[in-house]
């Protein structure tokens, strides 16, 4: 495990340099000495985000399954950039002049500034980087396995899943650290900017490094390589066009639409003559970084077992060779890759989501007026920060549901064919100006409805039944609805298929929904504001203002920001101007300082729009933008409305159902209880009787026999007690009339009376019981006596039931947070799966029972549990009976309440 143990505190100092990178960077920029960062160089680099994981570790493998194919994930974004002129200096000058932040961003502007579209924007680019999450999670637990299978001990294998959740949960720490250190969304992240760029040159020199390496170290020399890739069967040339114009048109669209690549090629860009840099030096990285995938590739297929992962070679190469040294500076550059572009997804995501979904409701939930309090920036960090570990976890689900078995090729075509359904969105509108919100919103309806049902449902349908059925025989049984034969076309490339509807369809919906309907007013402004940007904003906009507008700033000031936040930013503006009352002079630096306020709230383009039109003499009043953002605002009530009583209806159905179910099932509970109770009291009751008339009525009985048949009446009678008891008990507990007895004591004092008693007096083997002690030190408020019940119980049925030749009990004690979790775990079969389900409920006795009981202990457990603001559950997969009880270490009564 040296090897492991070493490389996961390479991974640290790694993350911990680039932490100090960007900290470095940030903190020159604040002091005004970081005008190299602002250097097409710097910018050239930033669009390695572009290589992931994928890219470092899927290419090789790719090329390993279908040869030259590879080639298209660097062919279209090198043909974009080549074409800079045409879209990507269009992009980035609208950018610049709207202040845009994100592509939801740019969307919403162009179409109206209509929040509602960029609430669907932001929800559709959260879905389709989810397969991309999952795909950096898998590269990185992928290679975390391939150095601990090389140090594992026989028959010891590492959880991947348990892997992949602890990669993710310390990429989201990061994330929330590095991306929401402050919320000036307007101004250019240099930290992570530059983090980039370094990662941009670790991953680049270690691919170099060990394609160097498989060259000249394992092939001979460049004349062998060749020769062994022309005697290779992927070194053939095989072309199928429709996949590979497919690929080539899907990598390009996503290297326009990706959130991330958005992020650094339009909102990180400082000058518009970077692009000319990039337009060459971006494809010459590219290519630089696919020049010894093929060989890598050959060698592998070469030199490694028949039936290796081909998307590790880049790891499994060195290792094989014993090259320790050179496989930890491969995975460092998969890491790279893998963390940069979760960093930048989750940046731009969080932006997304904070300033198009979570502050408009925030805002129309707190009243949206003057009478607004205003603190809106722990709203927006947290927000940020939740929605970051929200994407992060999407990406983790997705793992676990689709398997973390597929081709990490195959999971980022998926993800890349969910971004481009956003292209005939962002073209139709920088270069139609009969583009309307209707048809965008039609468009991408259609664009995503398809590519979910074409692409994503079918890659984790083999997880769930329900898909597969679809998968297999169509929606509602109909063929023709089949998602790999949709319409009854069959025979083409999954891929392509998926491609060809989504796209096709979501370009005719938009440009038909565009004729049909008609633009408003603010729709007409700003698409020619988008179409003709050249003629529109040759330079970046500078402000200027006069005196009587700064009410009117105020009054904006006020819907966004609330009134006392609003008043004391403008009151300190004022007295810094050393102007006396609430309104400053409206000069640049303050206007400039009041859109950054607002851009933290509600987007950059939205407050530099609102700004402007007051003070830039644009041609639509302060009246008119009074009601566009009242009727935004008007539009996300009515919205909230209308899915709170969608979700209200759809609520009362379910609860119908459920109460129907549940009457059901009381009435079939209510025989089985009246039956069982009827056989546990018959049962005793018949023996007492019998013996009873036996003594009355048999004269010739010995007193041996007396004795015996008395001492059966004993017993059934104390059983008979007990059931009475139980009954009684799990009543009081089922009714709620419990009063409970609330003490302090320690836990490990508790366990030990639980042993004594469940064990004293067994006539049995008496099962050994391990415990680690300086774990129940925990010191408890709640009722004792009844929790002591609960053990005991516990410790009792695996005395009772545990059927191992030697059966033992293991008690183990976790804390976490203000919750104790106790585990009892025996290391007998344990209870099947179909008795799992029922073991709470009551008279249920499982399996092969060797000792009798009315089967009433672990349902009173649960309802003692649940007076308790705690609960106890079945520990599957534990290899014996196992349970868990949690309770809170201070008992809470609205806990149970709730």
């Amino acid at each position: 495990m040296a090897t492991l143990n070493i490389l996961v505190a390479v991974c640290l100092i790694y993350v911990t340099f680039l932490f100090v990178v960007a900290f470095g960077a940030e903190r020159a920029a604040r002091r005004g000495r970081g005008g190299w960062m602002r250097s097409s160089a710097v910018y050239t680099l930033s669009l390695s985000i572009y290589c992931t994981a994928w890219t470092f570790y899927g290419a090789v493998g790719n090329a390993a399954r279908s040869g030259l194919e590879y080639l298209t994930i660097y062919i279209g974004p090198s043909l974009v950039m080549l074409g800079w002129w045409w879209v990507l200096r269009k992009l980035v000058r609208i950018g610049r002049s709207q202040r845009i932040t994100s592509i939801a961003d740019l969307i919403s502007s162009r179409y109206g500034k209509s929040n509602l579209l960029a609430v669907g924007v932001t929800v559709l680019a959260v879905i389709g980087t989810t397969p991309y999450i999952a795909l950096q999670l898998q590269s990185v637990t992928l290679s975390f396995q391939v150095f601990a299978d090389t140090q594992a001990v026989a028959g010891q294998t590492v959880d991947r899943d348990s892997t992949a959740l602890l990669v993710a949960a310390g990429l989201t720490l990061f994330t929330i650290v590095f991306g929401t250190r402050n919320l000036d969304v307007n101004e250019r992240h240099h930290g992570v900017v530059i983090a980039i760029a370094v990662e941009a040159i670790v991953k680049l020199f270690a691919l170099l490094a060990v394609g160097a390496f498989v060259v000249w170290g394992l092939a001979g020399g460049v004349a062998e390589t060749l020769q062994k890739i022309d005697s290779s069967e992927i070194g053939q040339w095989e072309m199928r066009g429709d996949r590979w114009a497919t690929l080539i048109f899907l990598s390009g669209a996503a290297f326009l639409c990706l959130p991330r690549m958005f992020q650094v090629m339009v909102v990180e860009n400082d000058s518009e003559s970077h692009l000319r840099t990039a337009s060459w030096a971006f494809p010459a990285y590219l290519m630089v970084m696919s020049l010894f995938v093929l060989p890598i590739a050959v060698m592998g297929l070469d030199l490694l077992p028949e039936g290796s992962n081909p998307d590790l070679f880049v790891l499994t190469l060195p290792l094989a060779k014993g090259n320790e040294g050179l496989a930890m500076l491969s995975f460092l550059g998969g890491f790279s890759s893998a963390t940069s572009m979760v960093i930048v997804a989750a940046l731009a995501l969080s932006t997304m989501v904070s300033n198009h979904i979570v502050m408009p409701i925030w805002l129309s939930l707190t009243g949206g007026g003057a009478q607004i309090s205003g603190d809106v920036r722990t709203v927006v960090i947290m927000s940020r920060r939740f929605s970051i570990a929200g994407v992060v976890l999407l990406g983790y689900l997705y793992f676990r549901v689709s398997g973390g078995g597929s081709a990490l090729s195959s999971i980022g075509l998926i993800s890349f064919a969910g971004v481009a359904q956003f292209l005939p969105v962002m073209i139709g509108g920088i270069f139609w100006r009969g583009a309307t919100r209707t048809g965008a919103f039609a468009g991408l309806s259609v664009g995503f409805v398809i590519w979910a049902f074409s692409l994503l449902l079918p890659s984790i349908g083999s997880e769930v039944f329900l898909f597969q059925t679809i998968i297999e025989n169509g929606l509602f049984g109909l063929s023709w609805l089949r998602p790999e034969a949709l319409f009854g076309i069959e025979g083409l490339d999954p891929l392509v298929h998926a491609i060809l509807w989504s796209i096709s369809l979501n370009a005719l919906t938009f440009y038909v929904a565009s004729l049909v309907g008609f633009p408003s007013p603010l729709e007409r402004l700003q698409g020619a504001q988008f179409v003709n940007v050249y003629e529109h904003s040759a330079t970046p906009q500078g402000w200027s203002g006069t005196a009587a507008q700064s009410e009117d700033l105020m009054i904006m000031a006020q819907r966004i920001l609330g009134a006392r936040e609003a008043q004391t930013l403008f009151e300190r503006e004022a007295k810094r101007q050393g102007v006396t009352g609430y309104l400053p002079e409206p000069s640049p630096d303050f206007l400039r300082k009041l859109e950054r306020e607002l851009s933290g709230s509600v987007g950059g383009a939205t407050s530099h729009a609102m700004v402007g039109q007051i003070v830039g003499g644009a041609s639509v009043s302060v009246e008119d933008l009074m009601a566009v953002a009242d009727e935004t605002a008007q539009m996300m009530e009515y919205s909230n409305q209308l899915e709170a009583k969608s979700e209200e209806l759809a609520r009362t159905a379910r609860q119908l159902r459920q109460a129907n179910e549940k009457l059901t099932q009381i009435s079939v509970q209510k025989d089985a209880f009246l039956g069982q109770v009827s056989h546990e009291l018959r049962t005793p009751m018949t023996s007492i009787r019998a013996f009873s008339e036996i003594l009355r009525d048999s004269e010739r009985l010995s007193e041996e026999e007396k004795v015996k048949y008395s001492s059966i009446i004993h017993d059934e009678a104390i059983r008979l007690t007990r059931l009475l008891d139980d009954l009684l008990d799990l009543s009081v507990l089922e009714n709620g009339q419990v009063n409970l007895n609330l003490q302090q004591g320690e836990l490990r004092m508790l366990l030990d009376h639980a042993i004594a008693s469940a064990l004293t007096g067994n006539s049995g083997e008496t099962i050994k019981v391990y415990r680690r002690r300086h774990e129940e030190t925990a010191v408890l408020n709640t009722d004792l006596d009844r929790l002591s019940q609960v053990f005991i119980n516990l410790i009792s049925n695996a005395q009772k039931y545990c059927d191992s030749p030697s059966p033992e009990l293991s008690i183990s004690v976790t804390h976490t947070g203000r919750m104790l979790q106790v585990d009892f775990v025996d290391n007998g079969k344990g209870i099947s799966k179909d008795d799992q389900a029922v073991i709470f409920e009551k008279f249920a006795r499982v399996g092969e029972m060797k000792a009798g009981g009315a089967g009433l202990g672990l349902a009173i457990c649960r309802e003692i549990m649940g007076r308790l603001g705690g609960s106890v559950t079945y520990l599957p997969g534990q290899g014996g009976a196992a349970f868990r009880v949690e309770l809170p270490l201070t008992f809470q009564p609205n806990r149970v309440n709730s």
